[in-house]
């Protein structure tokens, strides 16, 4: 025990003297001797406190207090040591202070206690976050164990709850802030309702509340007190907010008991104040406490809301009495407020309201007031924004507010009824009877109800429901409405009597009493008014007329009596200057005043002015009285939307009046007037079927109106035409036209609209093919031209038309002879001085002398294209000079007249022959004249632009040039004049330029044909022919029938694929080049070229009779020609003609002429300066036809000598060759047949692998039974057949051959060598019919006579070019019925076909 003591003292002094080491190990040292012992575990903690050993001291001093749990020394050895390590170990030192600071004031040892805990709350403060803090403020609470003992030696508890307040304040907000910035980045989370779900979870269980009640309890000062009531009724209130509907009850409670106690206290907190009169749902604005309001004022004098209820409470319509105590007086002056004016009343509360948005009360203050001023458009925006509000203040306090949200409604919907009536009746309809349901009895809802029955001229209903409200109120107005409820009804005269007994109670000096009773005097007037219709009584002054002054005298703003006085005026007054006046000043004071703007309307366009009329028009219909709500009885009002469509029709704004026009059909669906209107609107807009339909349908109207007037309307009948005109359909338009002027035989509009018509048929016809129809028309126009001329013949498109009409006969010039020459010349020369002809006359020619030798006899058809020209140009010159007063036209018509002398040079170019000399520029002169004199008068017209450079593009190119660039300047997307100007290019050898040009002509528009050709000259020029070809045939395509140059381009360059590659896979195809030449033929009828290539075309589709006939002309005209020129050319071309007429007889079997022909051609290019390789071509022609044709006609010797003669000059041509032996064996006479053979093997040892020679020698084998000569062609044939030049008839020619020399030249196995030799031949052609049927007419199986008629079918016409009879045997051999029912109908006139139904 010494030695315990001993070492513990030893201990204690190596801890004094710093030698922890030796203080461990002797306090261990005891230790194992007594593990119980206290000071040992004490002195060792301590020891390795020193040593910054933390874990070894808790552990010592924690051993220690098991042993003395009450002793102060070890838990002050373990505070030291938490102490240092505040900022770790913040939680075990509450603890350890808290025990100490108990022990200490166990031994009453104040000091000490205060100390322990003091030092622990700073370290608290200074290493610990917010929550370590409050938890170590906590032990300074009324709650803690502490406190009593401690009193007045801490802090006060007021001011630790505001310290652990503000942290619980801040923990709060950081940890909203925290998760709402979480979960707004989950998907589909909405940043409202999270914040909503936040804040609910949070504030629910919040603590802010308890710890507000507590320093409101523990507070002596009162404006802490009122700070943290302040803090409290605003928590409570946002977590009102959050508080799902359920949960809202006991909440609300709280803060409104809350509310009330600021309130009662006088303490200026707004929320407080604003729940309090908020939520006050009272039914009258007057079951407020003025006291209360009049406080709110003084305490918040600059708040929107005060500022809104301090206007209200000063204006007329307040239920709340004026102060009139002293008291209340000196209240004022606190207020330091005055009374205000009217104007500054409203102008106060308007401020006001915009301060104040969010306030249910300013909201239906505001309301009222505005009603009460008759503003209703504002009180129905206020009162929606109150309802709104209403709404979001029952959500936050979950109160109903049923009161206020009706007495909203309320304000809604009376303000409705006036604005815009009756637009907006049915939603206040709506609005009333939704309160009438909870309050039957509700006197606005009742009143409101029978002012829009009154409006939908309901009138019964309406005088039930005025009636209803006069049972509990006795207002003269709702009596004067009830009353003229009556007159409305028809009752004038009880109206009268009652309206006059209001008018008694109506005395008064304020503005609304003189407005009701100028009302009732109006309506006390249109009583009197209706009730005596007579012109007499109407006239009396005494009468209504005095009724109304008087009502303008009671107030000089009520419109409808400026109205009623205007139509007195205007109807029994006979003061239309007056009643102007009258109407305009009703119609400035109310848009509304219907009849007053429709009266104006209708004078404003008797003087045309129209701008006038659509002020007029557009404010009626933005008035709202136009439409009738639904469901009313009352029509619409058609006749502003009507004036705005005639207007905006008048300013081309189409869209515009379409939207009018249909608004007007909607009210008043039968108004005639507006359909047309519409109509003409559809159609200035282009949309030409809606002009039909509206037409059509004014139409009915007009057959079905009793109004005789519109039975005699012509002018549906009019635009109808012109709809279709625009259309296309011109037959129809024709038709409408005339159908008009039966009525109207004298409307030069109509008239003129008839001849542009026939004249644009004409076009159309033209562009359509139909060429003689183009003619027709053409000629009618002109007639019809002769009789508008009769009565007017100064109109520029009079003459415009006639030069049109007759330019269509340059265009169709087969029928130039149908040209009513007499008529044109009696139409040029009649009322006119000859003199204004000779415009340009000095340099084309054409004056009036031209005009007086204009009928002459014509025997052909150049003469009438002359003629067609010559009056086209006259009739132009005279559209020059009926317009001389008008520049735009004049110019118009110098472009006329440039065009005309460009057709005029055109169709000079195409009478002209090449041998003859250099056509004459005078035209094309006169042209460029007239188109500089256009350009002179309207300088920025892109077309008059690009025609001078048409013009001028062999004149000078240059000034060519520059025309079409200054065109595209002002119009750069006109795909026409970029195909000039590449076609000028072209032709000046530009390919590149000219390249770009047709590229961007062809961006512009792909359908525009004329960009497709320059093209494909260009290729041709490059030498790309197949390129120009395809170029050629798409411009062919997508163009009309009226291009000249089209067609051409396209036929030679069809015709020079076909004769450069093999034939065409049908005859068909041939067909489109040759309607191309056709239509060529009609337009260009002088064009002897092409009427040739056309007979060529002819003879390939086996057309012999048409290309005959066409050859015959070519050959007459040739020869005609020949005749006048004497030209080695024509004479050559003469030749040819006669040598392909000569082939055309022998395929119609005419061999007389064939032969006769030929030798005419014969005698014809046996000239010596000739083209040597034309005539070589012509001659071998001839030499053939007539052989074939000799041979035919059985003269063999002929036939001989004229083969023989072609063998000659073709230096032994192996064609020749083969047809010469054909004759020769034909002759019959050994001799000949030898030198067939001799020939024949020449020609093969000459040109070795010839087919046709190999062929026939092979068949005259055959003939003679010649077994060598056989097995010699048939090992050629076998060789020959497998090349892959060998033409398809040729193939079947060798399988053929084969096959027979295998039937009857080999002995062995005959049957098995012919299978083999089909075999074969279905081996190196499978897709060819032959092989196929030779196989299929040797086996007896069903599938080879199955593949022959697949692959006939393939190869028959379009796809190939079987002949119908080899179709028709392929059918025929497959033995069954349905297949010989085929063949018959394929080709009747075989004897196989019919054999096989058998």
């Amino acid at each position: 025990m010494s030695a315990t003591k001993s070492a513990l003292k030893a201990a204690k002094a190596a801890l004094d003297a710093h030698k922890y080491e030796d203080a461990i190990e002797l306090a261990n040292s005891v230790l194992a001797a007594d593990p119980r012992n206290y000071n040992a575990n004490v002195f060792l903690g301590l020891a390795y406190e020193k040593q910054d050993q933390y874990e070894a001291s808790e552990k010592a001093y924690r051993a220690a207090l098991k042993l003395k749990e009450k002793d102060p020394l070890a838990w002050q050895g373990l505070v030291t040591l938490y102490e240092k390590q505040a900022d770790t170990k913040l939680g075990e030192y509450h603890d350890a202070a808290i025990h100490l600071a108990q022990i200490f004031m166990e031994k009453d040892d104040k000091i000490r206690c205060q100390s322990v805990l003091e030092k622990y709350v700073g370290d608290a403060r200074k290493y610990g976050s917010r929550t370590h803090l409050k938890r170590s403020l906590e032990v300074y609470l009324p709650t803690g164990a502490l406190y009593e003992y401690l009193e007045g030696r801490i802090p006060q508890p007021a001011h630790t709850y505001v310290k652990i307040a503000e942290i619980v304040e801040a923990e709060e907000k950081e940890k909203i802030n925290a998760e709402i910035g979480q979960r707004r980045t989950r998907l589909g989370a909405k940043i409202d309702q999270v914040t909503a779900d936040v804040k609910r979870e949070i504030l629910e269980g919040s603590q802010l509340e308890a710890l507000y009640f507590a320093v409101i309890d523990w507070s002596h000062e009162d404006e802490v007190r009122r700070q943290y009531e302040e803090k409290l009724l605003q928590h409570a209130y946002d977590t009102l907010i959050a508080l799902p509907s359920p949960k809202k009850a006991d909440k609300r409670k709280q803060v409104t008991d809350l509310a009330q106690g600021l309130v009662i206290l006088k303490h200026p907190f707004l929320l407080a104040w604003r729940i309090k009169l908020e939520w006050n749902d009272v039914q009258e604005i007057d079951e407020l406490d003025a006291g209360l309001l009049r406080e709110y004022i003084a305490f918040f004098p600059e708040e929107g809301f005060s500022k809104v209820l301090r206007g209200y409470m000063e204006s007329d319509i307040s239920p709340f009495p004026k102060p009139a105590t002293p008291s209340d007086e000196e209240a004022r002056e606190k207020e330091d407020s005055e009374p205000l004016s009217a104007e500054d009343r409203l102008i106060l509360m308007a401020e006001g309201m915009q301060e104040s948005s969010s306030s249910m009360l300013a909201h239906r203050l505001m309301g009222q007031i505005y009603l009460n001023l008759d503003e209703n458009e504002s009180a129905a925006s206020v009162s929606r924004q109150g309802l709104i509000r209403t709404t979001t203040e029952s959500n936050i306090s979950g109160l109903a507010l049923q009161n206020t949200r009706d007495a909203m409604s309320t304000i809604l919907a009376t303000a409705l009824v006036h604005f815009q009536a009756p637009r907006h009746h049915p939603e206040a309809m709506e609005l009333f009877e939704d309160i009438l349901r909870r309050k039957e009895t509700e006197t606005s809802a009742l009143i409101g109800i029978g002012l829009i029955l009154e409006e939908q001229e309901n009138y019964s209903e309406a005088i039930d429901f005025f009636d209803r409200a006069l049972k509990r109120t006795s207002e003269p107005r709702i009596k004067a409405e009830a009353a003229w409820c009556k007159a409305l009804n028809g009752d004038n005269e009880s109206s009268l009597h009652e309206l006059e007994a209001c008018l008694s109670e109506m005395e008064g000096s304020d503005t609304r009493t003189k407005s009701l009773r100028s009302q009732t005097l109006y309506r006390i007037g249109m009583c009197m008014w209706n009730q005596d219709t007579a012109i007499g009584s109407r006239k009396d002054r005494n009468g209504a007329y005095a009724r109304f002054l008087a009502s303008l005298q009671a107030d000089m703003n009520f419109a409808p009596s400026y109205t009623s006085l205007g139509v007195y005026y205007a109807d029994y007054g006979r003061d239309k200057k007056r009643a102007r006046k009258c109407f305009q000043k009703a119609f400035e004071l109310s848009s509304s005043e219907v009849e007053a703007a429709e009266r104006l309307a209708k004078s404003f366009a008797r003087s045309a002015e129209w701008d006038l009329v659509e002020v007029v028009a557009q404010r009626v219909i933005e008035s709202g009285k136009v439409k009738p709500a639904p469901g009313s009885k009352k029509k619409g009002i058609s006749w502003p939307f009507a004036a705005l469509g005639v207007v905006q029709l008048n300013n081309q704004e189409y869209a515009k009046s379409i939207v009018s026009f249909q608004s007007a059909l909607r009210t008043a669906p039968t108004n005639y007037h507006c359909w047309i209107g519409l109509g003409e609107s559809y159609h200035n807009s282009g949309r030409y079927i809606a002009a039909t339909k509206a037409f059509e349908q004014a139409q009915r109207l007009e057959d079905s109106a009793e109004d005789v007037s519109l039975k005699d309307n012509w002018f549906s009948k009019y635009m109808l035409a012109n709809v279709r005109r625009e259309l296309g359909e011109y037959d129809e338009a024709i038709a409408g036209y005339r159908e008009v002027l039966k009525m109207r035989p004298n409307e030069f509009g109509v008239s003129i609209a008839l001849l542009q018509s026939l004249v644009e048929c004409a076009w159309h016809h033209v562009e359509l093919g139909f060429y003689g129809r183009a003619a027709d028309g053409a000629s009618e126009a002109i007639s019809i031209a002769q009789s508008i001329s009769e009565n007017r013949n100064d109109a520029f498109n009079l003459w415009k038309a006639v030069g049109d009409a007759s330019s269509i006969f340059t265009y169709v010039q087969a029928y130039a002879s149908r040209l009513p020459i007499q008529v044109f010349r009696s139409l040029l020369e009649a009322g006119i001085d000859l003199e204004v002809y000779e415009i340009l006359a000095d340099i084309d020619g054409i004056g009036k002398s031209t005009l007086q030798t204009l009928v002459s006899e014509s025997d052909n058809t150049t003469s009438f294209v002359k003629l067609s020209i010559h009056a086209t140009i006259l009739a132009q010159k005279r559209a020059i000079h009926t317009c001389a007063n008008d520049i735009h036209a004049r110019a118009v018509a110098w472009y006329n007249l440039g065009w005309a002398e460009h057709r005029a040079h055109a169709c000079s170019g195409e009478q002209g022959q090449p041998g003859s000399k250099k056509r004459s520029l005078k035209h094309l002169k006169a042209s460029v004249q007239a188109f500089k004199r256009a350009i002179e008068h309207e300088a920025g017209n892109t077309e008059f632009w690009n025609s001078l450079g048409i013009v001028t593009t062999d004149l000078n190119p240059k000034v060519s040039q520059h025309s079409f660039i200054r065109s595209l300047y002002l119009n750069d997307k006109n795909t026409r004049v970029w195909t000039n100007l590449g076609t000028l290019y072209l032709i000046q050898h530009d390919y590149q330029l000219a390249n770009e040009a047709f590229t961007r002509a062809q961006s512009c528009d792909p359908d525009y044909a004329q960009a497709w050709v320059g093209p494909g000259l260009l290729a041709a020029q490059l030498a790309d022919q197949e390129e120009a070809r395809n170029l050629f045939t798409h411009a062919f395509e997508i163009a009309d029938s009226s291009s000249t140059m089209i067609k051409r381009q396209y036929a030679v360059s069809t015709f020079d694929h076909v004769i450069k590659t093999p034939p065409l896979r049908s005859s068909t195809d041939n067909l489109q080049p040759l309607f191309a030449l056709h239509q060529l033929r009609s337009q260009v009828s002088s064009d002897i070229a092409f009427q040739h290539l056309s007979s060529l075309f002819a003879e390939r589709i086996r057309d012999f009779a048409d290309a005959a006939a066409s050859l015959g002309q070519v050959a007459l005209k040739l020869e005609l020609e020949y005749e006048a020129s004497e030209s080695p050319h024509i004479l050559m071309r003469f030749a040819q003609a006669k040598a392909d007429l000569a082939r055309i007889h022998l395929a119609e079997r005419n061999f007389d002429a064939a032969a006769e022909d030929a030798e005419t051609a014969l005698n014809l290019a046996d000239g010596e300066d000739l083209d040597e390789t034309v005539r070589q071509l012509v001659r071998l022609s001839a030499h053939m036809t007539a052989g074939l044709a000799y041979y035919y006609q059985g003269t063999m010797d002929q036939a001989i000598s004229m083969f023989r003669s072609a063998l000659e000059e073709t230096r032994g041509n192996p064609d020749i060759i083969c047809l010469l032996a054909q004759i020769l064996w034909a002759k019959g006479g050994e001799e000949e047949r030898n030198v067939a053979r001799e020939q024949l093997f020449d020609c093969i040892e000459n040109h070795p692998g010839y087919v046709e020679a190999v062929i026939l020698l092979g068949a005259i084998a055959v003939l003679d039974d010649d077994r060598d000569t056989v097995e010699a062609v048939r090992a050629d044939l076998q060789s020959l057949r497998t090349r892959e030049d060998l033409k398809e008839q040729q193939q079947s020619r060798v399988a053929q051959l084969l096959s027979v020399i295998s039937s009857l030249h080999l002995e062995r196995d005959r049957e098995g060598e012919e299978i083999s030799e089909a075999t074969t031949s279905v081996m190196l052609a499978p897709s060819k019919p032959y092989g196929w049927s030779q196989l299929a007419g040797l086996s007896e199986e069903t599938y080879p006579a199955e593949m022959a008629v697949l692959t006939a079918t393939k190869a028959a016409p379009p796809r190939g070019m079987l002949e119908t009879a080899d179709l028709a045997r392929t059918h025929a051999g497959t033995r069954r019925l349905d297949d010989a029912q085929k063949a018959v109908m394929i080709a009747p006139w075989l004897y196989l076909t019919r054999e096989a139904l058998v």
